[in-house]
């Protein structure tokens, strides 16, 4: 009879085999899909910017986008918290309805001039498919619930090209303050596997340069812990604002679609209102003029205030690129005041920022050596973590749990 002692490495074993197979499935199918989407959210982003008169049709491609999920959407109007609440109690099912929908409602956003961001999408993508393939292969509910997580890290992974803040970002999205490392394995293998497809499909991400790292001294650090309560406070006035904001259209207009085609309508006044475009889609080209230069401290609340009109009156997309451009021309804006470089504070308030509001410091800390190299992870994780703490007890995500 085989003992306690010799069955744990058989175990072990099992669990290894088991959960390399079904992980690099959802990491080849959400690689795959997440490659797809990148390379039409490319498409849509230049066909927009080539024809500016698409931007009048944000109204009617917001109303079609509520419509269509009023209609056929049911749960899957819940988005990203509708897979943490399957995770959470498992009482119920993330349909794969939801892979089409959320593609479709993010590309029509961006088409014609929502302010968004595309990793809601990539994890919806991700844990719709996901759960098909768990209910294909008839999992457990605990195995239902680590698969899903494995959605969440392959989306993230493949969309950043940060396969190892993929891989804690879906165990740290959870809970507020905890991590569950029950799924670290399976997790680490989607985010990796859908990493490697969608650079196998072409796909190439966008890099910057965090530049010299200044020397370690105290008043340096006094000066960076000042920056990164900004960061977070920044991170909760997002918070608030989109929150508050869907709050408000909701009451005042129960009906989606017509909430959504008054938002698109406030996009297009306020876009002739400043004169400029610079404040729709990802937002990518302020991400990269702040790596270069000092730019306004209005840039930052700007952008904030665009995507929670986007995101507030029912479109479609993700938080966290703009999330990324609001923390990184909030850090270009602060450079000269702390009199430190520019690119550095940019790249510090890119994870940031990020890590206040979507309450995940230790994924937004590794996405930051993944990104800007491991020289700086002592300033990385300090800006992280200040910016956590100073964010409030709400994140992005509403069905993340609160400890």
């Amino acid at each position: 009879m085989m003992d306690a002692r010799q069955a744990l490495p058989l175990t072990l074993l099992k669990f290894v085999v088991k959960w390399t197979i079904v992980s690099s499935i959802v990491g080849l199918l959400t690689g795959s899909i997440s490659a797809f989407f990148l390379t039409s959210l490319d498409w849509v982003t230049t066909t927009r910017m080539s024809f500016p008169w698409l931007l009048w049709l944000l109204p009617i491609g917001g109303g079609i986008v509520s419509y269509t999920y009023m209609k056929v959407g049911g749960s899957a109007g819940k988005g990203n918290n509708l897979i943490i609440e399957q995770i959470h109690t498992g009482n119920g099912a993330v349909p794969l309805r939801m892979a089409p929908l959320v593609l479709f409602g993010t590309l029509t956003t961006h088409l014609f001039g929502g302010s968004a961001g595309r990793e809601g999408t990539a994890i919806q993508m991700g844990g719709s498919l996901s759960e098909w393939i768990g209910k294909l292969l008839r999992l457990s509910p605990l195995d239902r619930k680590i698969i899903l997580m494995c959605g969440i890290s392959s989306g993230f992974g493949a969309i950043f090209g940060t396969p190892l803040a993929g891989t804690i970002f879906g165990l740290e999205i959870l809970a507020i303050g905890a991590v569950s490392y029950e799924a670290l394995f399976p997790c680490f293998i989607a985010s990796y596997v859908g990493h490697l497809v969608t650079t196998a499909w072409g796909i190439e991400h966008i890099h910057y340069e965090m530049g010299a790292i200044p020397a370690l001294d105290w008043f340096f650090i006094v000066k960076l812990i000042a920056a990164s309560i900004l960061f977070g406070l920044a991170a909760y006035l997002f918070i608030r604002l989109t929150s508050g904001l869907k709050a408000l259209f909701s009451k005042w207009f129960p009906n989606p679609v017509l909430k959504s085609m008054i938002g698109g309508f406030i996009i297009i006044a306020l876009v002739y209102a400043l004169g400029t475009r610079n404040y729709l889609g990802l937002g990518i080209p302020l991400i990269q003029q702040s790596f270069q230069e000092a730019v306004s401290p209005l840039v930052f609340l700007l952008k904030t205030i665009f995507t929670s009109i986007t995101l507030g009156t029912g479109f479609q997309g993700g938080e966290v690129t703009p999330l990324f451009v609001i923390g990184s021309t909030l850090g270009s804006a602060l450079a000269g005041l702390f009199a430190v470089s520019v690119p550095f504070l940019s790249a510090i308030g890119f994870v940031s920022v990020f890590s206040g509001a979507a309450k995940t410091p230790l994924a937004c800390f590794i996405m930051g050596i993944e990104l800007f190299g491991s020289e700086g992870a002592v300033y990385l994780f300090i800006g992280c973590l200040i910016s956590f703490i100073f964010s409030g007890r709400a994140g992005i995500y509403e069905a993340q749990k609160k400890n």
